[in-house]
């Protein structure tokens, strides 16, 4: 698809959900940076308590923000020039909800491919929803996990 089509169809969409576009294409971008060249161990202090988990609790108040969010994350993916690929949106995803107040769990796993080979996939989820990931999820063991809470942010500012 050339870029003036992709442009005439970005704008073809009411203004919220361009804000919404944009701001998962640049909190992707943020985060694959963060990848590249930072420590993980500084990413890793950032994204939640480590090796724990938020409710499972369904809030029905958050599901269309969650529903738009994932939406968001899955269509803008596919058009970055950079990879955008599990970890890179498991992050960008928790960073979306954080902005809006709704706690998370970002996974992250391993597991074995057809040769033998160590292979990784990290996913998100927020009460019974899983934002990004959950297709290949099942597939791995679950190796680290961050709880992005309310407590954690407030913590967070705290120490600030």
């Amino acid at each position: 698809m050339s870029i003036s089509r992709k442009l005439k169809l970005l704008l073809s969409y009411d203004i919220r959900t361009i804000a919404l576009l944009v701001e998962a294409t640049c909190y992707m971008g943020w985060a694959r940076y963060q990848l590249l060249y930072r420590p993980f161990s500084g990413l890793a202090a950032r994204l939640g308590e480590p090796m724990k988990e938020t409710g499972y609790d369904e809030t029905e108040a958050h599901r269309k923000d969650l529903a738009r969010v994932r939406h968001a994350l899955s269509l803008m993916s596919e058009h970055t020039f950079w990879e955008s690929k599990c970890l890179v949106r498991a992050v960008a995803g928790m960073k979306m909800l954080e902005r809006r107040g709704i706690e998370s769990t970002l996974y992250l796993g391993t597991a074995k491919n057809e040769t033998g080979g160590m292979i990784a996939h990290a996913w998100l989820r927020s009460g019974p929803w899983y934002i990004t990931g959950a297709e290949e999820m099942k597939l791995f063991t679950v190796t680290g996990k961050f709880a992005r809470t309310m407590a954690f942010e407030s913590q967070k500012a705290m120490n600030v």
